[in-house]
């Protein structure tokens, strides 16, 4: 029975009017609110919480406003005998003690006037709940309403209204319900005036899996490009070494996406900066032994591959440089206690080198020789 996930807030961003009657039945869920309203879309998208990853209502402090307000409550309460007026607690026994507002203007008109309405707000919202009076808006509401102090006026701003997610255990059920809540929410705000977004204590960790995948693709395919250009200029125009670099750099990059499923390694934030970064190291496997093949003066293309391996792929460009002596720096890595650096660090950085010199000196220069 207690099986619910992490609180989701509904944020109504300044703006929107709670003291007139339009705005407030477009949040509101009780009598006279509008179908639409925030409230009841959130209460029927909780009726489907295999579908919405919404578990219950939320919790809605202007609807707690106005029962709270309510003469029959005997919440609202003050005492103006003095000179300032001075809110009277449930509890607090006095003859001088009248209700907020009478039976009368309840009767006539079922919400507060405006002036009312900001009046009587902050002793709803500092009022605490107890057995008299269990509509005190303190420990539910104290902080879900920005009061705005505008001299002698004062209006609401931003407000929140809690709702529960359904129970998460893993990333899918966390991603499930953070895409479901920004579907929720701006389905609020084209049904209503409010601008409305949503926010989970776990949010900030699963964003960034919304577009991973559009990120991923996206950045990869400017790093290719660009590394295409800076070789074809840097290797005096030569438009089919530049291919064959980036072809071999493409094959590295899909090997790593086989490594990183192999061994368990997440696409996210980290790891898509990890591949950005093997395309800019990848460079160095590949462009020196493409440019000693294109160089070559031996007449075949078998020889002339092998020219390259011998001249470029054992010196300090390739093997004794970049391979053994990231070779080594990695290797510390291994001996890390922090998960993330065993993971994402030693792990990634392992595959970048291993797999980029087993394509620098294996592959490419097979291919040149067939090219």
């Amino acid at each position: 029975y207690l099986s619910v996930g992490a609180p989701v807030y509904f944020v109504v961003k300044d703006g929107q009017n709670y003291t007139d009657a339009a705005g407030a039945n477009q949040i509101c869920g009780g009598m006279g609110c509008n179908n639409n309203s925030l409230i009841e879309q959130i209460a029927r998208m909780s009726k489907m919480p295999n579908y919405s990853h919404i578990a219950y209502p939320a919790s809605s402090w202007l609807d707690d406003y106005f029962d709270w307000l309510k003469p029959q409550s005997s919440c609202c309460r003050h005492d103006n005998t003095g000179e300032e007026d001075v809110f009277c607690n449930a509890t607090v026994v006095s003859t001088s003690c009248i209700a907020c507002r009478s039976a009368q203007e309840s009767a006539n008109q079922s919400r507060p006037t405006p002036d009312e309405f900001m009046k009587f707000l902050p002793w709803f919202l500092n009022d605490n709940p107890e057995t008299k009076c269990a509509k005190g808006g303190h420990a539910a509401y104290g902080t879900s309403v920005k009061v705005i102090d505008e001299g002698k006026k004062s209006r609401v701003g931003a407000t929140s209204f809690m709702a529960y997610h359904t129970l998460t255990k893993t990333s899918k059920d966390f991603i499930g319900c953070l895409r479901s809540a920004n579907e929720i929410a701006e389905q609020i705000s084209q049904n209503t005036t409010a601008e409305v977004f949503p926010y989970s204590v776990f949010y900030v960790f699963y964003e960034q899996y919304l577009t991973i995948v559009h990120d991923t693709i996206f950045n990869l395919g400017v790093s290719l490009a660009a590394i295409c250009g800076g070789v074809f200029f840097l290797l005096g125009f030569d438009l089919l070494s530049a291919v064959i670099v980036v072809v071999t750099i493409l094959l590295i990059l899909l090997d790593m996406f086989g490594a990183m499923y192999l061994w368990n390694i997440p696409l996210n934030a980290v790891s898509l900066v990890n591949l950005v970064m093997a395309v800019g190291i990848s460079v160095e496997f590949c462009a020196h032994i493409t440019r000693a093949f294109a160089l070559s003066q031996r007449i075949t293309r078998v020889a002339r591959a092998e020219e390259a391996l011998a001249e470029i792929g054992s010196s300090v460009s390739v093997l004794s440089g970049i391979t053994f002596t990231k070779f080594v720096g990695i290797v510390i890595l291994a001996s890390s206690k922090s998960q993330i650096f065993k993971v994402f660090y030693f792990r990634m950085y392992l595959c970048v080198v291993v797999l980029g010199a087993g394509h620098g000196l294996v592959f490419l220069p097979v291919l040149l020789s067939y090219i």
